[in-house]
């Protein structure tokens, strides 16, 4: 049995949280930009193929009495309404990097920010949604994404890759500028749709992470949870991938009155690919009504 949260792209702001991102910027104080307005959201029950309980997460357009089984998404929390449309990606094209908020594209194309810790595969994510190798930088070494990099989907909305937090090798200098301008970019973004918020499910739960998705909340940024590395099976005296997700969302709901959309991937696999673009039509077509 799961609950249904009716909503937009909610702004998961709850005045409980109390974490803050631990690479952040404490200086750094920016007014948050005017977003789109989104409607409330309403609860009830309903029965999905999810391994535990949840929240569902309804996009505009659809009523809550509306959404069954067929309706959402494998392996996510996400149901699907009239806004989904064409999610695939026909073109895409690099356009610049940016080492600052200020220099990144300025136009009215929507974008959705791709983030996640050091080795979260996300790079590896952004090659697997455009299905281009190497659009993106890969690297057996964590953290050599240290710009914004924006990229141009169907020369219509932006993909944009930013730098991979938590790098424990990166000198506290290169962590301090990287919180500075990705948090800027975050505060002055009004063409930002969502965050994609990559965490591994292959381990525990990571208190770095839980403080990134925190702080998000608390600025009112729209998230999207994009578990990566579903395909890896369970070690000696570890978790599976579901059972880590499942503790994730456990100690997230302490601080979130609504539970953020969330989805399964593989890079490897491509699990969850098709259904994550389909989820970000449905975001991206609201928004740009």
């Amino acid at each position: 049995m799961i609950t249904v949260v009716r909503s937009g792209m909610l702004r998961f702001f709850s005045p409980s949280l109390s974490h803050t991102l631990s690479f952040s910027s404490s200086s750094l104080s920016i007014p948050n930009p005017p977003k789109p307005s989104f409607r409330n959201p309403i609860s009830r029950s309903i029965s999905t193929n999810a391994s535990f309980e949840t929240q569902l997460f309804i996009p505009p357009g659809i009523l809550p009495h509306e959404v069954d089984d067929s309706a959402v998404l494998p392996g996510s929390n996400i149901a699907v309404g009239p806004y989904a449309g064409d999610s695939r990606i026909k073109d895409v094209e690099f356009v610049k990097s940016s080492s600052r908020a200020k220099d990144c594209p300025r136009d009215d194309r929507p974008e959705f920010a791709v983030l996640g810790r050091s080795n979260v595969g996300k790079s590896s994510l952004v090659n697997s949604l455009v299905r281009k190798k190497e659009i993106a930088l890969t690297s057996k070494k964590p953290g050599k994404t240290q710009l914004i990099n924006h990229f141009l989907v169907n020369k219509s909305w932006y993909l944009v890759d930013l730098p991979g937090y938590g790098f424990a090798k990166a000198s506290e200098t290169a962590k301090t500028d990287w919180s500075s301008f990705t948090k800027g970019y975050f505060l002055n973004r009004n063409t930002l749709v969502a965050v994609l918020l990559l965490i591994d499910a292959s381990v525990p739960p990571q208190k770095i992470d839980l403080d990134c998705a925190n702080w998000l909340g608390r600025n009112n940024i729209p998230i999207t949870f994009v578990f990566t590395k579903c395909d890896k099976m369970k070690v000696a005296k570890g978790k599976r991938p579901d059972e880590n997700i499942r503790d994730f969302q456990e100690l997230i709901k302490q601080n979130y009155k609504q539970h953020p959309p969330w989805i399964m991937t593989s890079s490897v696999t491509g699990l969850g690919r098709d259904e994550l673009l389909l989820h970000m039509s449905q975001l991206r077509n609201y928004w740009d009504q």
